[in-house]
């Protein structure tokens, strides 16, 4: 399958940068955008809206320590980026309206391999509200 698409779903952790290399490793073979988004779901739903920090560097969603790391990722990435959407609340929830509303067609997130009871659960709520493929990478620690 050539997807167009590909929104990648960043944690706050240096093992990040291991699902943006095979996000870039997809898109540079498909010749597909990369957008990627973050949702602090510490604090509940803080912000109902979604907030693009490519389009709008000026609003800061996060506290400064967030935004500073997630701005290392878009930093990071060898590859244009086509948005960088960041929030608050569920992020099941969010990525479902994102996902359509891009027009998305798939989702790299990624899992811990030390933590099975916690992302089973997590995952499976994640998988049954997706709407498109799903690429789970492993991270090991």
């Amino acid at each position: 399958m050539k997807y167009k698409h590909i929104l990648v779903a960043l944690e706050l952790s240096d093992e990040s940068t291991v699902l943006i290399d095979r996000a870039v490793s997809m898109a540079n073979y498909l010749d597909s955008d990369i957008s990627f988004i973050h949702i602090d779901g510490t604090h509940g739903e803080i912000y109902r809206e979604l907030v693009d920090i490519k389009e709008n560097p000026d609003q800061r969603p996060l506290n400064e320590h967030s935004m500073e790391c997630l701005t290392t990722f878009s930093d990071y990435m060898d590859y244009p980026l086509k948005h960088f959407f960041v929030g608050t609340g569920d992020l099941a929830d969010k990525l479902e309206v994102t996902i359509k509303e891009q027009e998305v067609d798939l989702l790299i997130c990624g899992h811990h391999q030390d933590f099975w009871s916690k992302i089973i659960s997590y995952s499976r709520h994640l998988i049954n509200k997706s709407p498109v493929d799903i690429l789970v990478v492993p991270i090991h620690d």
